[in-house]
């Protein structure tokens, strides 16, 4: 799958209609259906001009900065080269200087701006990104890291990754904040997979506590290929993180997984659609959430099967375990069938921590504390547990053990 070449002029276009269509949409409020349960208006007072240059950073030490694989890294949304490492065997690096050199033409052709209002200022705004075009057959065996770092004010990302034809790669988009500095992340990431494509892609955002993020990713997908999403929220005061997936190839298979975190007065967003447009389709999905303090969490999950995808096979299941009585969740598993052969399924669970097993524990000499702790991680392991990457899973295990160690208190 080759980058056709985008003319200077239309880009210029796209992102002059995209700035008209945000001037006309404004940011969404919660009188929009889609955000009833959260509201941007606390954390718009983020929303600063960009930086010119990226600003110096040590990630010496930081969370998953470094996974031991290629890498290119983002600060505040510029491409920052002498902390990034070229990926061998595949085109990647900064999707500014791939603009600029006439590549990179199918930007902006899937996330849509029209009826997103958050896509419309990514595409307005955005000044650089990351750029991966794995080649016709290509099968890496290391995974290509995208790190994206905050230090403050505001960032829009944007990236493309083009996987060709009966290729197979892994992406892992990372987010993190470095800093006091309040910072705003609103990313898009276009994924296209070839016909017979094997990709998996892994976001985890772990932004500081004075953090908005929001981020989208589009895929389309091929004939007979698959893409595994797994889908991490750690971080950001507000976060709101939108997979739009489209089954576009006979045969497609799409798994969406994802577990979001909160504690204090966090607030995390999921919203999800699976797309089923041709026939033979298979998509599974899976996201759970753990909401401590007063927490909040919403998901919504929409999976539409249109009239030509019969013989879709779909289900989607939402577990949610609340640790405290302030700790609230909204969440909403949603089908829309067009079709009449079809096998679909959905569901969602809100529940706590099961005494029964607390008791068990504590009978075995483990403190009340530490067997909620056990217990709480042990809720994680369907999701990490199935992360491709055994060292980040590994890494997440850790992390949320040390973070829910009080959890219940």
């Amino acid at each position: 799958m080759t980058a056709a070449v985008l003319p200077i002029h239309e880009l210029r276009g796209i992102r002059r209609a995209a700035r008209e269509r945000f001037d006309l949409l404004g940011f969404p409020t919660t009188k929009n259906e889609d955000w009833k349960y959260t509201n941007l208006a606390p954390f718009l007072k983020l929303l600063r001009v960009p930086t010119e240059t990226a600003a110096p950073v040590d990630l010496t030490g930081a969370p998953f900065a470094d996974l031991g694989c290629p890498r290119l890294v983002f600060v505040d949304g510029r491409f920052a080269p002498e902390l990034s490492s070229a990926p061998a065997g595949v085109k990647a690096g900064s999707l500014r200087e791939t603009l600029d050199s006439g590549g990179a033409g199918q930007v902006g052709r899937y996330a849509d701006f029209e009826n997103n209002a958050l896509v419309a200022l990514n595409t307005a705004s955005f000044e650089n990104g990351a750029f991966v075009e794995i080649g016709n057959g290509c099968v890496l065996d290391s995974p290509i890291h995208l790190l994206f770092v905050a230090t403050g004010g505001a960032a829009y990302p944007r990236n493309l990754i083009l996987a060709g034809r009966d290729s197979q790669a892994t992406i892992v988009e990372t987010y993190l904040g470095l800093g006091d500095e309040p910072s705003f992340t609103c990313a898009v990431t276009e994924l296209v997979a070839g016909d017979g494509s094997v990709i998996g892609h892994l976001k985890l955002q772990d932004e500081t506590r004075r953090a908005l993020h929001w981020g989208m990713l589009r895929v389309e997908q091929g004939a007979s290929s698959s893409v595994t999403s797994h889908n991490i929220a750690l971080g950001a005061g507000l976060a709101r993180n939108e997979i739009a997936a489209v089954l576009a190839g006979e045969g497609a298979e799409c798994t969406l997984k994802g577990l979001y975190v909160a504690t204090g007065r966090q607030h995390i967003d999921n919203y999800t659609t699976l797309d089923h447009a041709r026939e033979h389709c298979t998509s599974h999905e899976l996201y759970k959430g753990i909401l401590d303090g007063a927490s909040h969490g919403v998901f919504h999950g929409r999976i539409i099967v249109r009239p030509e995808a019969q013989k879709t096979d779909a289900i989607q299941r939402n577990k949610n375990l609340l640790l405290s009585r302030e700790a609230v969740i909204h969440t909403k598993p949603q089908l829309e069938i067009y079709a009449d052969d079809v096998r679909c399924t959905h569901g969602a669970t809100v529940g706590q921590v099961d005494q029964e097993a607390v008791f068990y524990l504590r009978s075995r000499g483990i403190g009340l504390e530490e067997a909620r702790s056990l217990l709480t991680v042990a809720f994680t392991s369907e999701i990490l547990g199935s992360i491709p990457i055994e060292a980040i899973g590994l890494r997440l295990a850790s992390a949320l053990a040390g973070r829910l160690s009080g959890a219940g208190s």
